[in-house]
């Protein structure tokens, strides 16, 4: 008898101490502050003939100086949210912008920004949203239609059409290729111009943009720039972010861990009421 009671008043406080651990657990997962939101990801393109170097500001604050036709940025981060994007020529001031535009962008994700337009009436920013994911091995392949006044792009790889009727301002699907050196012959449809072709070597596990920029007759000449970066093989929780900071493995909901752990407070609890009744009865006896 005394072996039992023994026994009980030691489960009673195993139950006890269970009890405690769990609400402890809970409170503290409870007061766990929430993680700061992932950075989205953003790189510029000058394609607009009109503007000539120029400063870029971000949000009232200048980013960018000296930035000119035909330059591509490396990926900077920003917050996710709206931002103020606005362009003056070189050394004007903000207060001379020649494009003011407001834009969005969300936590995780890579955009690509061109300035675009040939007169003070029609230029913009237009947006792109990257996907920089690839198979390892791989290498991918975008091209960015921003030449004005030539129509669309075709794009051949040898005489294989790799690229079709491609609009102005737009950019085309992904590509992906075997690493190698590539020359792409491209043709336009509005244009009697030959246009330059592209000699670009793809290495594996990259992605390479190819954009078209400038005007056939006229000043600055039509090119192609292109711009690589390495790609993300094997990381689908994060979009096209190009540093992702996730963590695999990480992104199971909490929720899980909670209701697991109020079963076994449930269970401790029934466990000490249990326990308690049996020492009063060893009492009573």
């Amino acid at each position: 008898m005394k072996l039992r009671y023994s026994l009980a008043l030691s489960v009673h406080r195993i139950s006890l101490a269970l009890v405690v651990f769990t609400l402890v657990a809970l409170f503290s997962m409870q007061a766990r502050p929430a993680s700061a939101e992932s950075p989205a990801f953003v790189r510029v393109v000058h394609a607009s003939p009109d503007i000539g170097t120029a400063d870029v500001f971000l949000d009232g604050t200048k980013v960018l100086s000296n930035f000119q036709f035909g330059t591509v940025t490396d990926y900077v981060t920003i917050p996710p949210g709206p931002h103020k994007v606005q362009i003056a020529l070189i050394g004007k001031g903000i207060g001379a912008a020649v494009i003011t535009q407001t834009l969005a962008v969300q936590s995780g994700i890579a955009y690509t920004v061109a300035a675009i337009g040939t007169t003070s009436g029609d230029i913009s920013l237009k947006v792109f949203t990257d996907n920089n994911l690839l198979s390892t091995g791989i290498a991918k392949v975008r091209v960015y239609h921003l030449a004005p006044g030539i129509g669309s792009e075709n794009f051949f790889n040898g005489n294989n059409m790799i690229v079709s009727a491609l609009d102005y301002p737009d950019a085309s699907n992904y590509l992906s290729l075997t690493a190698g050196s590539y020359t792409f012959n491209v043709t336009a449809t509005q244009s009697n111009a030959s246009l330059p072709p592209v000699s670009v070597t793809l290495k594996a596990n990259t992605v390479t943009s190819i954009f078209s920029v400038g005007l056939v007759n006229g000043t600055p000449q039509i090119q192609f720039v292109t711009a690589q970066v390495q790609g993300l093989p094997g990381v689908p929780p994060t979009g096209s972010d190009p540093n992702p900071n996730a963590v695999p493995g990480d992104s199971q909901s909490p929720a899980a861990w909670i209701w697991l752990l109020a079963a076994l407070s449930l269970v401790a609890i029934g466990a000490a009421v249990a326990t308690r009744r049996l020492a009063l009865t060893h009492r009573k006896v």
